[in-house]
């Protein structure tokens, strides 16, 4: 075996998304982690720690190191990065794999730096990194070498980015810190306020992938919600219905169109005719929410595509890019590679 393996990252604040090439996407857990306090042991990592959130005793704790797209504990994404490439990779010292991650459009150098040197004391052997709008563009199968514009926006679990893309580079683009999770976090507040019910991320989570919605449904759907009444602090199950879903998320929903339009805003007039033949594209696991692409066509009076498989968008995209891992290397992000 003496060749050396290349590895896609998406490191995602929600999930983790691992592409090999030649195999494609091997890997996709929640990116938390379960830490014994006491003696600083990882428990579990990935689904099985993602069951425990929220259901730990006093010394063991469930945690998602990457906050709003960036690492907020390096030491545990390293750790966690080390169990998935590990796993995906096998367990050998001498083979290192070459690493691209994928992070958000908006990072500063400190971010880049913070990820690059986590992927590097994991394993990697080189590691690259790469802008995830353009990942997701590539990941969705689109042709970013033509001097076309090309609109998608990532609506990812800690980021949404929105960018314009021509001839292989982002043109203008925007990544604000409001996606899947400001989602639950929104639906967590409706709760406590119209409903003095408590609920936890997890359950949040749940009602936002079966009753969440942006734009009105044909059919009203009810859900039964569990938490804690907070007035006596008893269990207690109310009906919601996605009627209400709407409304909780109406916030953040109007943030991600509020950049949407703010990026069309600075297109160049060319780019702009070529986006309004052609639509936008939505990857991400924020284009699961049912009726996103209406709400955004309705904001921006062009056409919105979902792209296929858009939670693998970016992994397979980085993936992608390995093979033309030079190209990307003299890229923008990439003048320093860390070796």
């Amino acid at each position: 075996m003496g060749f050396t393996e290349e590895v896609g990252i998406d490191l995602g604040t929600a999930n983790v998304l691992v592409y090999i090439k030649g195999k494609g996407v091997v890997l996709n857990e929640p990116s938390v982690v379960a830490i014994n306090r006491d003696t600083n042991e990882i428990l579990a990592v990935g689904e099985e720690a993602r069951q425990m959130l929220g259901r730990t005793p006093s010394n063991i704790i469930a945690v998602r190191p990457l906050r709003d797209g960036v690492i907020s504990d390096y030491d545990v994404t390293e750790r966690m990065l080390k169990y998935f490439i590990r796993k995906t990779c096998g367990n050998s010292r001498f083979f290192k794999p070459r690493i691209m991650v994928c992070v958000p459009s908006g990072v500063t150098e400190v971010e880049k730096r913070a990820v690059r040197e986590a992927a590097t004391q994991a394993g990697g052997k080189a590691v690259y990194l790469m802008e995830e709008p353009v990942a997701a563009a590539i990941g969705a199968g689109l042709d970013i070498a033509k001097p076309d514009g090309i609109m998608i926006i990532d609506i990812g679990g800690g980021t949404t980015d929105v960018a314009v893309i021509s001839l292989g580079g982002i043109v203008t683009s925007t990544s604000v810190k409001v996606a899947g999770d400001k989602f639950d976090e929104a639906i967590i507040k409706y709760m406590r306020k119209e409903h003095k019910l408590y609920i936890g991320e997890r359950t949040a989570e749940e009602m936002k992938m079966t009753i969440g919605t942006a734009y009105p449904r044909e059919e009203v759907v009810v859900k039964e919600c569990r938490g804690r009444d907070l007035v006596t602090g008893l269990p207690k199950s109310i009906e919601i219905t996605s009627k209400e879903m709407m409304e909780a998320l109406d916030e953040p929903l109007q943030v991600i169109c509020e950049v949407a339009h703010g990026v069309l805003e600075r297109t160049p007039p060319e780019l702009s005719a070529d986006i309004s033949n052609s639509g936008i594209v939505i990857t991400g696991g924020g284009a699961l929410l049912h009726g996103i692409d209406k709400r955004i066509e309705e904001r921006t009076g062009i056409q919105v595509k979902i792209a296929e498989d858009p939670k693998s968008c970016v992994a397979i995209g980085t993936g992608k890019a390995l093979n033309s891992i030079d190209v990307i290397v003299n890229n923008q992000m990439n003048k320093r590679p860390y070796l």
